[in-house]
């Protein structure tokens, strides 16, 4: 009989879809796993990725809501020591006592009683992590991209289905109230008919810089880190500087662009598209010692059915001219300060006099991102960013970077769901 332990070290691997597919025995189900949250009960969390993003803003994120949500964190799980550690102390602080240290995700999803995780881990490893939790029937708070590859993708969304558990993703700036005030805003129609969105997305220098530190061999679970990639000697400046590299993330176009694509579809109500080109050069400006693979100038357009252009273009080696903007054929929603959008009707074809000058957009009360999650996870609604708005974001970013890396044109197909390259 295939135990829970073994099915969650398959999870994520080759051996996985076959294995798990036959295990229609398995002893412990998704159902009978998760248990049924009464008002008064504390929920159990557990993290997956303790770095700068799971302690700073998922961590502390839910933490400011502790008291009226009335929930623990009681595990943690990373390859390196000392973010372990580090979050733990966190823990100590807020519990008054240690969580449960690990360096594998797989030996926290085996936690008794557990109800929920929040994955903070590489972008390599989110659809992994993704699929084993669902699997195991934990509720999931997961970090964008949701994935890099489509396969991935496919299995991680068809789990989190399956298990029926409440997932919310980090694509947190659609609830910002500013943006729930901008997508009420199009809903009334003022704009018209769309016919472009575009980001340009520029800096002086690429983001993965900022992340680069000292870290000792002896600290670090290499191979739990390389996730099934080929073996190669340690370099601190993949562990710590790996959204600079092109394996474990590929690129400002689905870590960045994932935010930019998930705005369009919130406040337009487009799904996915049909085609996309992009092109780009690999760390083009930033040549150094590390020898960074993402592109750091990249572009790439999307078409869908609804008959607009979208575009994202990313130049990390000039800060000049970004802007976030819905153009329309009676004026033009500018998202470019997502904390205060605005409005006008400049250079539209058919104005009608219904906007006048240019007009900051209404915000909309609205829960904060992890607030919206843990409401979700009592009362057993859809929250904010669902798996689907996830599915949304990655079919766009997956299919750019086959476009990039293939140097052709990248189609989706919905019947049959499916990404092939024209």
């Amino acid at each position: 009989m295939v135990t829970r332990r073994r099915l969650l070290k398959l999870t994520g691997s080759a051996a996985a879809v076959s294995a798990l597919s036959s295990c229609t025995t398995a002893s412990v189900s998704a159902a009978t796993r998760r248990r049924a949250l009464g008002a008064n009960d504390r929920i159990r969390i557990g993290v997956i990725g303790c770095g700068d993003r799971g302690r700073n803003a998922h961590m502390k994120g839910i933490y400011r809501h502790v008291k009226e949500t009335n929930f623990e964190i009681v595990a943690l799980a990373d390859p390196w020591r000392v973010a372990r550690e580090t979050a733990n102390g966190l823990v100590k602080e807020w519990f008054g006592r240690d969580a449960q240290q690990f360096v594998s995700y797989r030996d926290l999803l085996a936690v008794k009683d557990l109800d929920a995780v929040m994955i903070a881990s590489c972008d390599l490893h989110h659809t992994a992590h993704l699929e084993a939790a669902a699997r195991a029937g934990l509720h999931i708070y997961c970090e964008k991209p949701l994935a890099v590859e489509f396969p991935d993708l496919v299995r991680a969304v068809d789990a989190v289905k399956a298990a029926g558990t409440v997932v919310q993703v980090g694509t947190q700036i659609r609830s910002l109230p500013s943006i729930v005030g901008a997508r009420e805003l199009f809903r009334t129609g003022i704009f018209g008919r769309i016919s472009r969105v575009e980001e340009c997305r520029n800096a002086e220098r690429p983001y993965w810089y900022h992340y680069l530190k000292e870290v000792r061999r002896e600290d670090v679970d290499w191979k739990e880190f390389l996730h099934g990639l080929p073996d190669r000697p340690f370099r601190d400046d993949i562990w710590s500087g790996w959204y600079g590299h092109y394996e474990f993330t590929r690129g400002p176009i689905p870590n960045l662009g994932a935010h930019f694509i998930d705005l369009m579809n919130y406040i337009t109500g487009a799904t996915l598209p049909t085609s996309c080109v992009c092109l780009g050069t690999r760390s083009a400006t930033w040549q150094d010692e590390h020898r960074f693979t993402c592109p750091d100038v990249i572009q790439a357009t999307w078409t869908y059915p609804e008959g607009f252009l979208v575009s994202s273009s990313n130049n990390l080696a000039n800060s000049s001219g970004s802007i976030r903007k819905i153009y329309g054929e009676k004026g033009s929603l500018d998202i470019s300060n997502w904390s205060k959008p605005t409005f006008d009707c400049e250079g539209a074809p058919r104005r009608d006099g219904a906007i006048r000058g240019k007009n900051e957009v209404q915000p909309v009360d609205h829960p904060d991102h992890f607030l919206d999650w843990l409401q979700c996870l009592r009362s057993g609604k859809t929250p904010n960013a669902s798996i689907d708005a996830g599915y949304q974001h990655a079919v766009p970013v997956i299919m750019a970077m086959k476009s990039f890396e293939s140097g052709r044109k990248a189609l989706y197909d919905p019947v049959r769901r499916a990404i092939t390259l024209a």
